[in-house]
């Protein structure tokens, strides 16, 4: 018998699986010009919720200075030149940093707060596709509080990987280059994970089968993921796109599934 593997390989290779993905968020935004007052209901909840990261994340530029040379005495003794490289390399690991945190709790409280609106649009996509597959009846609160409880975890991973990329910022050049690389793939990443709970909870699956199953298209996964990361550090572009990364979420969802995502 055939396995959601064997279903939903895809016949390309991983740079064709990873643009792939990044086509799933695109075919994601394509749903505001069929639904567009659904989509814009979904804006609001991200609206109150970006307006408080937004404030936490300027407050973590406007002192962003202070911070470092806290986080740095070891350099207050040093010349001029290399205590400002080094205050510099810091000011920008603590921004990746935060952007990176800032990203994926953003994420984890909008799918809380604006749970039935984000529900209906992962729904209204699924119904074009003929239905979900082995659908179960999830009462609201005991989905929400899953949903709670697994972004939890997963906020709790971006600081256990944040970590040592923000000490792996301090590194020249590899600090500038390679660790944002790193930072996209791994918000990317966690993001995909967020993003498809709905569909998976729908099915009465849980985040280790979503994790398992996101595993089995990694690249499509991570491509998917990466682009929605990258879009949603643009200024508005997490609070204008977070409906659209729900319904490309669910069509990933259902491509890692073995399902069909062409209606």
């Amino acid at each position: 018998m055939s396995t959601p593997r064997d279903l939903g390989a895809p016949v390309t290779g991983a740079a064709g699986r990873f643009l792939a993905g990044v086509g799933l968020f695109l075919r994601g935004l394509g749903l505001y010009v069929r639904s567009p007052g659904l989509m814009l209901l979904g804006v609001v909840p991200a609206l109150i919720s970006g307006a408080l990261f937004v404030t936490a994340f300027a407050t973590l530029v406007y002192f962003v200075d202070d911070l470092a040379a806290l986080i740095t005495p070891f350099a207050d003794g040093w010349s001029t030149t290399w205590r400002s490289l080094v205050r510099v390399a810091a000011g920008v690991a603590l921004l990746g940093l935060g952007g990176l945190l800032a990203v994926v709790a953003f994420t984890a409280v909008t799918l809380v707060i604006g749970d039935p609106f984000y529900e209906k649009i992962s729904e209204r996509v699924e119904e074009r596709l003929g239905g979900t597959p082995n659908a179960v009846d999830v009462p609201f609160w005991s989905s929400l509080r899953r949903s709670v409880v697994d972004s939890l975890r997963l906020v709790g991973l971006s600081v256990l990987f944040g970590v040592p990329l923000f000490a792996a910022g301090f590194i020249p050049v590899v600090g500038q280059t390679v660790v944002p690389v790193l930072g996209a793939a791994v918000g990317g990443w966690l993001l995909a994970m967020e993003l498809t709970g709905a569909p998976f909870y729908r099915r009465g699956l849980r985040l280790p089968d979503r994790r398992a199953a996101l595993k089995t298209d990694r690249p499509t996964a991570l491509g998917f993921g990466t682009a929605v990361f990258v879009c949603f550090l643009i200024p508005l572009g997490a609070v204008l796109l977070m409906p659209a990364a729900v319904a490309g979420a669910t069509l990933l969802a259902r491509r890692v599934l073995g399902q069909p995502t062409e209606g």
